[in-house]
């Protein structure tokens, strides 16, 4: 059931679009409070790979989830749903406007439309019979084999080394009797909030010119010392260094890339992530397209004037 008087700004678009200076904008304009929607930001530590906004840039605007979690730990999708719901909620209750700003679409799809996970789908029995079956010989593949059998959609996304993902589809069917699919058909497309998300546009090749730009900075800046100090803290293998900018330079440490490699990899890998994005935010979301090279004035302007609209419409219902 929609909250009428709960209303959710989003920002979204690929990297390296401009999403970070529009949302503090907006939010100084709105007297609004800043949520992250980047599924690595939550992780203290990775701040020059993932473009981390800086104290300064943020000029006085609360912002939240930003450095919640360690790089060892894990942060699912269910996870930041429940702590951005309970966000948002606390800013609307101190009169403040929340503004979901990020780049990583499902986690904001989730917050915003009734998305249901699987996390009740537990049994730490069934867990650990399945892990016990994975470290035998040959355990990986027929564990894979199982799960393409009898759910052949989950077996697609999955890569038969990603053995937390695989054991967790497994555990769900043994558990429950029904595939992760299963779960979640029908979920995800009825709104919790009043919303608008707004979406930055740009042309494919100037997007990736400034990718190309951002990276040399990164680089410039010390992404690889800050890449090594991860690695010397001996974090491997786990959500957070899976981000492009970190798992290229496990590469290079290594010593399988040389540095140029590593740099152009990160520039493919960040292009091609870049494509994703944009798949996935026009697919999935009715969303306001604004051109990221629009000035800055006629951009907000833009917004504000939807904005208006919807509480116009909303005030008339």
């Amino acid at each position: 059931m929609i909250d009428e008087k709960t209303r959710v700004l989003a920002i979204v678009g690929p990297t390296a679009s401009g999403k970070t200076a529009l949302s503090v904008e907006l939010a100084q304009m709105l007297d609004g409070e800043v949520i992250n929607g980047d599924a690595m930001q939550v992780y203290k530590g990775l701040d020059i790979g993932t473009a981390k906004i800086t104290e300064e840039e943020k000029r006085g605007v609360p912002h939240h989830l930003f450095d919640i979690k360690d790089p060892s730990e894990t942060f699912s999708v269910a996870e930041y749903q429940t702590e951005v719901r309970n966000c948002i909620d606390d800013i609307i209750k101190r009169g403040k406007q929340p503004i979901l700003v990020g780049g990583t679409g499902l986690y904001i799809q989730s917050v915003i439309f009734d998305f249901r996970f699987t996390e009740e789908a537990s049994d730490e029995e069934v867990r650990r019979s399945l892990e016990s079956e994975l470290s035998m010989d040959g355990g990986a593949e027929r564990l894979y084999e199982r799960l393409r059998q009898i759910d052949p959609q989950s077996a697609e996304k999955i890569h038969p080394n990603n053995h937390r993902r695989l054991i967790r589809a497994l555990e769900i069917i043994e558990v429950t009797g029904k595939t992760k699919n299963d779960h979640e058909q029908g979920k995800g497309k009825t709104a919790v909030y009043d919303h608008l998300i707004v979406g930055l546009d740009l042309d494919r090749e100037i997007l990736y010119e400034r990718i190309d730009r951002r990276v040399d900075i990164m680089l410039q800046e010390g992404l690889q010392d800050e890449a090594r100090m991860l690695w010397d803290k001996g974090i491997r293998n786990v959500q957070s260094v899976q981000a492009i900018g970190y798992k290229e330079f496990h590469q290079y440490f290594e010593r399988t890339l040389t540095i140029e490699e590593t740099a152009d990899l990160i520039k493919k890998n960040t292009r091609h992530y870049a494509k994703r994005q944009m798949t996935y935010f026009r697919n999935k979301m009715d969303i306001s397209w604004f051109d990221a090279l629009l000035a800055k004035e006629k951009m907000i302007d833009g917004i504000l004037s939807i904005l208006k609209d919807f509480q116009s419409d909303k005030s008339n219902m």
